[in-house]
């Protein structure tokens, strides 16, 4: 079974064609929009910009100003129709915010996932009672969550560790991430049980990052990085953030997250050692 896609990706890839596409005829917006009929430049810029999902018509259109040659014409129609796309399980995803909806779809097509938590434990990772915990406090500055919705899309997220052919999915996680702190015991234990069961997973692997770990500073943002199967694809990494989570697809930001990635595993505890120090805790 072939990997499913992500959209977002695939949008951004799509923009970044197009907009070669307009510059190799040396056309600018407002000369594409005019040729096109299209009221304002403002369609162009977000599509080029992989703001928004990408009409296959417009799309269509863009091709035959720019005279794309059929072989890569057909190419770039997969990538649209990947771009716009409602097909699969992803058709659930309606009562996602749009902050979710951008981490599912990038979940959905990745090959590789590498995630960084310095307090609390991934969302992929959290049970539904962990999961509520974190979201209602989230509720508490923003009243505008809706805690129930946020819990289902939460668990729609989940089953991309349990997908046929998921993605090496690997979460780098503090000492900080482990303590019970406030939560309910039961909470607690549940949480690390769950951990200790993917961490079972031969796709899914846990590091734990001890107190004063490494050399350089520990980052105090939570970050994540994405490859894809088709390395055409735009490497991502996701910056979280209270309000507004930023993505990167510059190969020199993700080169700098994926070092910091690649240091905080060098110091991370091997995996053998994270799953007995989880066990030790969870017996203690």
């Amino acid at each position: 079974m072939p990997l499913p896609t992500s959209p977002v990706i695939r949008r951004a890839r799509l923009g970044a064609e197009l907009r070669q596409l307009r510059r190799r005829e040396t056309l600018t917006l407002e000369q594409v929009c005019e040729r096109l009929g299209w009221a304002s430049t403002s369609k162009l810029s977000r599509i080029e910009l992989g703001q928004s999902r990408p009409d296959l018509a417009d799309v269509l259109d863009l091709l035959d100003v720019y005279q794309v040659s059929p072989p890569q014409r057909d190419a770039l129609i997969v990538i649209a129709r990947d771009a716009a796309t409602s097909r699969g399980w992803w058709k659930s995803l309606g009562e996602m915010s749009e902050r979710q909806r951008t981490y599912a779809e990038l979940e959905a097509g990745a090959a590789g996932i590498i995630e960084y938590q310095p307090a609390v434990v991934p969302g992929l990772l959290q049970t539904p009672a962990y999961a509520r915990l974190r979201i209602a406090a989230g509720h508490l500055i923003d009243p505008a969550v809706d805690v129930e919705a946020d819990l289902r899309a939460r668990a729609a997220r989940h089953a991309v560790l349990r997908r046929p052919e998921p993605p090496r999915y690997t979460a780098l996680i503090t000492e900080l991430a482990c303590e019970q702190a406030g939560d309910p015991v039961e909470v607690w234990r549940e949480q690390m049980r769950h951990l200790l069961e993917l961490a079972a997973l031969p796709h899914v692997t846990i590091r734990l990052l001890p107190v004063g770990a490494g050399r350089g500073p520990v980052p105090l943002t939570p970050f994540s990085c994405y490859s894809f199967p088709d390395p055409a694809d735009p490497r991502t990494v996701m910056l979280e953030a209270l309000t507004t989570d930023v993505r990167l697809s510059t190969a020199t930001d993700v080169d700098r997250y994926e070092q910091m990635a690649g240091c905080l595993l060098e110091a991370a505890l091997p995996e053998q050692e994270t799953v007995r120090v989880m066990a030790s805790r969870l017996d203690g």
